[in-house]
């Protein structure tokens, strides 16, 4: 934040395309995000209504009360493959960090797209635990909480830098522990784990807002158009992935179970 400052105190009669050229750049990440949260969702609900149908003849499974897996759903939730939908987003994020360098930026935006359907197959299966309303009620919560943390980190004067490395480590360790409690399956561990999770994620929204503004400086300053255009959609999936993260910890504790 000092260095948004004292950038704009230099730039003397540049300070309104400075500010111009910001507005664009996180109204291109916010649009970039909002895009994908859109492509998950859909994907994760037409993959749900695709893998459950109320009519027994050829299901595959009973999962509730006039409720059947068709062999669709039960290839994604039942057989070995689950275990790369369940992987295959975290599986994608590493790919996509270690190779946008060699992308193009029309090329990374193409890549966010194909992750967010990616996520969704992946998330499909809240709509076979949770009911539809609790689901809609959770994601309106984390909406807000999203957009109020998001615009502390983007107004705050604070340097919310030294939160970063602690932030991270916190990361690696819910995905340990989850890993962790998939076998273990640990009710107590559960709710830690969804606890720290939403602390976790709240932090890194407000953390995320400003490096990204702080990024964009950085690479303006250097005119790089191109690079500029990644950074946008690097910004973009690190608050998607903070947003969906959210709302899946908040899903355990307002979530009603079908």
């Amino acid at each position: 934040m000092a260095e948004y400052q004292t950038i704009r105190a230099q730039a003397g009669a540049r300070t309104a395309q400075i500010d111009e050229g910001l507005r664009a750049h996180m109204n291109k990440v916010y649009g970039t995000m909002s895009i994908g949260m859109l492509i998950t969702a859909l994907t994760s609900w037409a993959i749900a209504g695709l893998a459950v149908t109320s009519d027994p003849t050829g299901a595959t499974a009973q999962i509730g009360a006039d409720t059947y897996l068709t062999s669709l759903g039960a290839a994604i939730y039942t057989s070995p493959l689950k275990w790369l939908v369940m992987f295959a987003p975290l599986l994608f994020v590493f790919g996509f960090s270690a190779g946008i360098n060699r992308m193009s930026a029309a090329t990374a935006q193409t890549v966010f797209y194909a992750f967010a359907a990616v996520m969704g197959l992946s998330l499909s299966s809240i709509f076979l635990v949770f009911t539809g309303e609790s689901i809609v009620t959770t994601f309106l919560v984390t909406s807000i909480a999203f957009a109020s943390l998001s615009l502390y980190g983007y107004t705050t004067k604070k340097d919310l830098s030294a939160l970063g490395t602690f932030l991270i480590m916190g990361v690696v360790g819910l995905i340990i522990a989850s890993i962790i409690n998939i076998f273990v399956a640990s009710s107590a561990m559960a709710f830690a784990i969804s606890v720290l999770g939403v602390l976790i994620f709240a932090g890194l929204t407000a953390y995320d807002t400003q490096k990204i503004k702080t990024t964009y400086l950085q690479m303006a300053q250097a005119g790089d158009q191109e690079w500029l255009g990644k950074a946008a959609i690097m910004g973009a999936l690190s608050l998607y992935l903070d947003f969906i993260n959210m709302f899946m910890f908040l899903l355990q504790f307002l979530g009603n179970r079908e």
